[in-house]
């Protein structure tokens, strides 16, 4: 699990079918203090994530290809949670 930011919505107008109905969310994982790490990854996104929002991502490829109901779908990343509070009583 990772701690990232939301940079952004991908539009495709091709995509493997296990991601109709899904959107797709460009996550730039951070550290604590919100500065970028490694490269941009892209999710799946059930909770609807605004821009900026920062979230935590899973790379468990086995439970993104459950959500989307596809064994064989490429989906690697998803999203988990939208982080509301940096500690208890601090918002982000």
């Amino acid at each position: 699990m990772f701690l990232a930011r939301v940079e952004g919505n991908l539009v495709a107008t091709r995509k493997h079918p296990s991601f109709e109905g899904w959107r797709l969310v460009i996550c730039q994982p951070i550290d604590n203090s919100g500065t970028a790490e490694g490269t941009p990854q892209i999710a799946i996104d059930p909770h609807g994530a605004g821009l900026h929002q920062r979230v935590i991502i899973s790379s468990d490829g086995l439970a993104a290809r459950k959500a989307v109901g596809d064994d064989k779908s490429p989906a690697r990343w998803m999203v988990l949670g939208i982080v509301d509070e940096k500690e208890p009583g601090v918002p982000v």
